[in-house]
């Protein structure tokens, strides 16, 4: 496709999601007390890699959750009548814990509201900390990450497409233009 042009590659990601992991265990110097949530979709896949990596770095297996924000959108009655819920499951305590939450693309700030919004309702932890693979800019809400893997200047009507090969069977990230 003309209008497609590609950011990152397999190697590109795996390299970022090693950083992400790594910083994260740097800050929290281990993992004691860390917790990990991934917004579903992808979130979700790039928060068990990150888990995955610290396993094998420190040795322990850190809680690692899914969330969906679906209910918690301030847009989703005018996405959809009908609003397709994915699962939630944070199956440990949040209180008092350190939580990292991931997503693949941050915009507007809008989708990562939404994820803080739905952990309160499960606790109150000690701290919220926010792991993106691409940042795009173009912020509605003052939130930013604390460990981004890239960021990519785009305009408005471009979108930024992971795809991830749990989910769609290759691992590469492109700039679309609509």
């Amino acid at each position: 496709m003309e209008n497609t042009h590609p950011i990152l590659d397999k190697a590109d990601i795996e390299r970022i999601i090693t950083r992400i992991a790594h910083e994260i265990l740097e800050v929290h110097k281990g993992a004691d007390n860390l917790t990990i949530i991934g917004i579903q979709t992808r979130g979700v896949f790039l928060a068990r890699r990150i888990q995955a990596l610290i396993k094998k770095v420190e040795g322990v297996e850190i809680p690692t959750g899914i969330i969906d924000i679906t209910l918690y959108r301030d847009d989703w009655t005018r996405i959809s009548h009908n609003p397709v819920v994915q699962a939630t499951d944070i199956f440990f305590s949040i209180d008092g814990k350190q939580v990292v939450l991931v997503d693949d693309v941050l915009f507007t700030g809008r989708t990562v509201r939404a994820a803080m919004d739905a952990i309160m309702d499960y606790g109150r932890p000690d701290r919220i900390e926010l792991a993106v693979l691409v940042d795009r800019g173009h912020r509605e809400l003052p939130i930013q990450a604390n460990y981004v893997g890239k960021h990519i200047s785009t305009e408005l009507p471009e979108t930024i497409n992971v795809l991830l090969t749990e989910h769609d069977g290759i691992d590469k990230v492109i700039m679309e233009k609509i």
